[in-house]
């Protein structure tokens, strides 16, 4: 670069700091500190060196939009941005920074004033609001920096696999702050800064982000719950981490894994309670991408049934691979019972030796099996395989544990439950649905987390014809898969 064109960068660089958007919002830094009115030479330079540096932040707020800011306190009583919500009023203007210390609102000290005070404050507040702040000063990029080319972010998205409403956790720093979302919905990770509170926001939603609990601290909710309840069941005293000598109660704030105990507090449960985290299957989110339509390098090859025994899968399944032969199959099972004297080979089953089967489970060759009247039967993976190398899709009612070999790029299933019917206006005299509808309620708890799809089977025509509506659109829509699915 010349000198010339270097004076000329250097004047935009100046004036745009000085004169630009943000500046004018903004009071820059004083050149000298505030000295009560001292002259600088009457001031030794020690003293100069304990000189608090403040500034004033000013901007409208005249809506009901919050500010997307938290706040936490410090032992010794000071305010502390603790997090700037991306998108968020403040996190536009660029007029606070992560690490700054309020020292008043509005002309009104903060100091000692609890959390929830301050956002009320800030969320009752209107027109021009000033806060006095000192700030973090962390360490901004050169200027050359400024105009360096940077790759292009990249946008990470989830599906959530558990029901989350931020007015029910005591654990979130800010109720308000906090995004509600159901099993199924997508998630846009915007931040991860923070290692127990993401920042996110809903794909169907625009606007700023919202808070949501990363996996490290779900996980740990789950695994205190489910400590809290063997203890329970166990005949122990107390609950939680209040049986314990230092009073730690996982369940309320104070003693969260944000305060003070909460290493002592981990670690106890980590340390005498090992062995049933190991045994936890704890889901938070799995990351997700949006294949377009008609993506040569994705196709789904499987349609799973799930649901309870008897709700009507077989049924579906005969129905729809008698009315569509060319686009559906069933995969034809194993079994070692000797064959009929009518039976074909590889008609309605392939009849093997023992042996052969064991062998064959022994080399991870079955997705499921089981034994009825002496023998065996089971699904074979290379069954499933020559369908979908016919070009059809394989209909499969399986158990949910199957899910876990089939949820793979190499099957890439389609899963749908079959719900109980409803109870209301039916007349259960056997209590036949009534266990139906329980044995329903028990698989959507444990893996609701896996459907695409819950068709409710009050009538098994109109199932039928929405299960075919469905897969229609899933050939002619984008489609949110595993990231694991394609990449």
């Amino acid at each position: 670069m010349c000198q010339r064109h270097a004076l000329l960068h250097t004047h935009d660089v100046v004036a745009r700091d000085v004169y630009g958007e943000e500046a004018l919002r903004v009071t820059p830094p004083p050149m000298v500190p505030y000295l009560n009115g001292d002259e600088l030479d009457n001031v030794e330079s020690s003293e100069l060196q304990h000189v608090t540096r403040v500034r004033l932040v000013q901007f409208q707020k005249n809506t009901d939009e919050p500010m997307g800011i938290t706040l936490k306190m410090t032992e010794d009583g000071r305010c502390i941005v603790a997090r700037i919500m991306h998108g968020g009023m403040i996190h536009r203007q660029a007029t606070l920074h992560v690490g700054d210390e309020i020292r008043e609102i509005n002309g009104q000290p903060v100091q000692h004033q609890s959390v929830g005070q301050l956002q009320r404050m800030l969320r009752e507040a209107r027109g021009s609001v000033t806060f006095k702040i000192v700030p973090s000063y962390r360490s901004a990029p050169p200027p050359c920096e400024l105009f360096r080319i940077r790759p292009a972010p990249v946008l990470i998205f989830v599906r959530a696999q558990f029901d989350y409403n931020p007015l029910d956790d005591e654990l979130i720093p800010c109720a308000q702050a906090g995004i509600a979302f159901q099993v199924g919905d997508i998630l846009q990770i915007i931040s991860k800064d923070d290692h127990h509170w993401w920042q996110a926001r809903l794909d169907t939603v625009g606007g700023s982000a919202g808070l949501i609990p990363s996996p490290e601290l779900q996980e740990w909710r789950i695994a205190c719950q489910t400590v809290d309840k063997t203890k329970q069941e166990q005949g122990e005293p107390g609950a939680g981490c209040s049986a314990h000598a230092d009073g730690c109660d996982g369940s309320t704030v104070n003693c969260s894994i944000f305060g003070r105990k909460k290493k002592q507090c981990r670690d106890k449960y980590l340390a005498k309670h090992n062995a049933i985290f190991d045994t936890l299957d704890v889901v938070t989110y799995e990351e997700v991408v949006k294949v377009p339509v008609g993506d040569p390098n994705f196709q789904r090859k499987t349609l799973v049934l799930l649901g309870a025994h008897g709700v009507g899968r077989r049924h579906i399944k005969n129905t729809l691979i008698s009315k569509y032969p060319d686009k559906y199959a069933y995969p034809i099972p194993h079994t070692t019972r000797p064959a009929k004297p009518e039976e074909e080979n590889g008609r309605s089953y392939y009849f093997v030796s023992h042996d052969e089967m064991m062998a064959d489970i022994g080399a991870n060759e079955y997705l499921e099996y089981g034994t009825h009247e002496d023998a065996m039967y089971g699904t074979k993976l290379d069954t499933i395989r020559r369908i979908h190398t016919e070009g059809k899709m394989a209909i499969l009612d399986v158990e949910p544990q199957a899910l876990k070999i089939l949820r793979t790029a190499e099957f890439t299933p389609y899963v749908v439950f079959i719900a109980a019917p409803s109870l209301q206006n039916i007349a259960d005299y056997d209590g036949s649905l009534e266990r139906l509808a329980k044995e329903s309620d028990m698989l959507r708890q444990l893996y609701g987390h896996f459907f695409d799809l819950t068709i409710v089977n009050n009538d098994i025509s109109e199932t039928i014809a929405t299960l075919e509506t469905a897969i229609e659109r899933v050939h002619t829509t984008p489609q949110w898969v595993p990231v694991s699915w394609l990449y």
